[in-house]
């Protein structure tokens, strides 16, 4: 359940076969101001393995949980997931690198999900402020930037509404193969969650055309993400307009907790959507089962016309490709704007090639590669290089 984010070191001394238009000499690290912070980032089920080893229960992705087996502290804590949690900051810290420490990053304990639900009851509240201040105890002393939840909206999407991720919940009317649910009211549910230093999908939404639907549909988009109640206690007028009373209420103690409860915002950015304008009585279905993935009477799409609206790599990812041009881009668009925006750092997913989700191994995102048929030999990509040359040249 943790995700530590540091700054990559290769071991490779030399940078070569460097192409001339993404060399840095325009644009390195002294490009930004003293303190912006770079690293790469990692997630625990998707690189750690040894699913039953070192004590873990199951999670809901049917790996293994460390500090507490049983999901709470009644349960007992792990001391040997204690240990190898303190052994890699320790590691981390004498290498120079600073620790971020993701506390949930998808892997529910099973036996949560089997006692109450998960996400869907105000009991995980309480066993997940358990489980925080325990890892504040045991970490705190080291670990200084803590980040509560990594991508809500695909947790809670993924989860609850198209039953694609764990605990796999969807409406039947979906056709989908996933345990009964409610993909009307469950996303909302498991998500109406705010803390301190969260991390949010960053997802951008263009008008499929500059029809005025569409350019209505592109800001509905929007207005269905995460930010709004961690600024202003409440979900979007818009919002709360069309999903009406399935959208959980708060309370005036809630929204009182939830504004303002946050020192930074992560946000993991992908590619952009377009979007075209689909109300619900375009479709009589869609109108008797409402859902989630219809709401916000968008219909996002990643190409227009056939035409991707981001590169494709492989043809199976709409992310930004993570080589030198990509993250290049990324770096420039991140220097031009840091006048007028309080950005602190930024963090490439991810440092090595991972499991990913339901992709499985079939796509790879690291800046090292990895070899799975021999023995998992880690081999920089070009990627990787440009990187830490980036990080090294200065003015």
């Amino acid at each position: 359940m943790v995700l530590l984010i540091g700054v990559i070191k290769s071991s490779i001394s030399t940078i070569n076969n460097i192409p001339t238009q993404y060399n840095t000499c325009s644009l390195n690290r002294s490009s930004f101001p003293t303190g912006f912070l770079f690293g790469t980032s990692s997630s625990a089920y998707q690189y750690e393995g040894g699913a039953q080893e070192g004590g873990k229960g199951p999670s809901i992705w049917d790996t293994y949980t460390h500090k507490h087996p049983g999901g709470k502290l009644s349960g007992g804590v792990n001391k040997e997931g204690i240990k190898y949690y303190n052994n890699l900051i320790n590691e981390l810290l004498a290498n120079g690198l600073k620790p971020f420490v993701t506390l949930f990053h998808w892997d529910l304990p099973q036996a949560l999900e089997d006692e109450y639900g998960g996400f869907l009851s105000p009991n995980i509240v309480h066993h997940f402020k358990e489980y925080t201040e325990l890892c504040f105890k045991e970490f705190g002393d080291r670990v200084k930037h803590w980040i509560t939840f990594n991508e809500p909206i695909a947790y809670s999407v993924a989860g609850y509404a198209t039953g694609m991720f764990p605990p796999g919940r969807c409406s039947e009317w979906q056709h989908m193969n996933c345990t009964a649910g409610n993909s009307g009211t469950e996303p909302y549910l498991g998500s109406q969650k705010g803390s301190i230093g969260i991390t949010l999908v960053s997802l951008w939404v263009v008008p499929y055309s500059e029809a005025k639907h569409h350019k209505k549909a592109a800001l509905l988009a929007l207005d269905f993400m995460f930010m709004d109640p961690l600024t202003n206690g409440e979900y979007p007028h818009s919002m709360r307009s069309i999903v009406g009373d399935r959208l959980p209420k708060f309370t005036k103690l809630e929204s009182k907790i939830v504004k303002g409860s946050f020192d930074f915002i992560g946000l993991n950015y992908y590619s952009s959507n377009y979007a075209s304008y689909a109300p619900h009585h375009n479709n009589d279905t869609t109108l008797q089962n409402p859902s989630y993935l219809t709401d916000s009477w968008a219909s996002l799409s990643s190409e227009r016309n056939g035409v991707p609206i981001g590169p494709s790599p492989n043809g199976t990812s709409n992310a930004i490709y993570i080589y030198p041009r990509g993250i290049r881009d990324v770096l420039v668009y991140t220097k031009r704007k840091k006048d007028g925006v309080k950005v602190k750092g930024y963090f490439a997913w991810s440092l090595l090639d991972n499991f990913e989700w339901i992709l499985g191994h079939t796509v790879r995102f690291g800046l090292n590669y990895v070899d799975y048929k021999h023995a998992l030999t880690r081999h920089p990509k070009l990627s990787a290089h440009w990187f830490k040359n980036f990080l090294q040249q200065q003015i």
